[in-house]
């Protein structure tokens, strides 16, 4: 590990901090530290950030609640930036949205990694914009009702794919089952995180299987 007096930081005594998703590497936000925020961030587990607008230190989280902990600091070649993992308790950007960087400038030709962020991103876009021709625009149309008799349908599909063990349509089967339980997540208003941190949360033993095995 570096130490931070080798820091270069600009003639503001600041450095700028960009910060990625732990989990995705999406690029969360760009924001600056000086050494002080940097050795506060670094404290607590906690970004911490010097505001140039308001010339002043802020913890994220502290009046939202959308903390970022952090899981490592690292900088670059040139030790003049760095890049901050974290894993956020809600959405990082003051706007609500997951990311601050969401208005696209270009778009070249080698298409974008598939993601389930990427995905949940253009279902929301779907249901805000509501596209004609469009089969999400389409259950979000006629609402929850049908989302979820949708999702009834491929559960089916998913169970009936298992039994008979053909390993291809049962995929085939739980790729639509995804995509129909994420249009009910985009219309219940649950993200991609609040699923990643129930499962996080989860314990690895199954009581009830470890109690039958003691039977």
């Amino acid at each position: 590990m570096i130490d931070i007096e080798t820091l270069k930081f600009d003639e503001k005594g600041l450095i700028p901090a960009i910060v990625t998703d732990a989990d995705t590497d999406k690029v969360l936000t760009l924001a600056y530290m000086n050494k002080e925020s940097l050795q506060i961030s670094m404290e607590k587990g906690l970004t911490c950030f010097y505001s140039r607008s308001r010339q002043e230190l802020w913890l994220k989280g502290e009046t939202s609640g959308n903390y970022q902990h952090i899981v490592s600091i690292t900088a670059d070649c040139d030790n003049d930036a760095l890049v901050v993992k974290v894993r956020k308790d809600g959405p990082a950007c003051h706007t609500g949205t997951d990311s601050c960087f969401t208005k696209l400038l270009f778009e070249g030709q080698e298409p974008e990694g598939f993601s389930l962020e990427g995905l949940y991103a253009l279902l929301m876009g779907r249901k805000e914009n509501l596209p004609e021709g469009s089969y999400t625009t389409y259950l979000f149309q006629k609402g929850i009702d049908k989302i979820l008799k949708k999702v009834g349908e491929e559960c089916t599909e998913v169970i009936i794919g298992g039994k008979a063990g053909d390993k291809a349509e049962t995929v085939y089967e739980i790729a639509d089952l995804a995509y129909h339980v994420m249009v009910l997540m985009v219309e219940m208003g649950i993200t991609v995180d609040d699923i990643r941190n129930e499962l996080a949360s989860r314990h690895v033993i199954d009581h009830k299987v470890k109690q039958e095995k003691m039977v």
